[in-house]
């Protein structure tokens, strides 16, 4: 099996149609994109120890990312990702792409052949189109902080 899944949507295309669940199980869609600039932190395992590591890193760099909106995202439920979120007490909110299982890392090109989340970073503007855009080459891969930071340089 590869560790690869198919490409990361690219910059400058339109975000794509999404549907995810927010902890509390409201819906949350690319129209809450819309009028700021986001970050979607796509990784494969909540309490994994590469993404423990990786939103406790992100977490400890918001200061740094202005006033960009950063949210993990990844297939596991939204009880687990609140167990996850609370037991690193980190401030990201999690998005689950639970049910339908990976449907919203599909669209955004990230879905790893195992049915998880590829290790990926996604930035979206306000206006909703991909300003920057990364895929790690492995799950086991955790993108440096400061990609995340230059990406969001690159872009204002």
């Amino acid at each position: 099996m590869s560790d690869k899944a198919t490409t990361v949507v690219s910059p400058g295309t339109q975000a794509p149609d999404f549907k995810l669940a927010t902890e509390a199980g409201e819906s949350f869609t690319v129209a809450d994109l819309q009028g700021k600039t986001t970050v979607l932190v796509f990784y494969p395992f909540a309490f994994s120890p590469v993404c423990t590591d990786q939103l406790q890193l992100y977490d400890r760099a918001r200061p740094e990312m202005g006033d960009a909106e950063i949210y993990g995202v990844s297939c596991d439920s939204t009880w687990a990702q609140k167990a996850f979120r609370e037991k690193l007490e980190v401030s990201i909110p999690q998005l689950s792409d639970f049910e339908p299982k990976g449907a919203t890392c599909r669209v955004f090109g990230v879905l790893h052949e195992g049915g998880f989340p590829q290790r990926a970073l996604v930035i979206v503007g306000p206006d909703g189109v991909v300003r920057w855009s990364y895929q790690a080459p492995s799950p086991a891969d955790l993108p440096p902080v400061h990609m995340i930071i230059g990406g969001l340089k690159n872009i204002r």
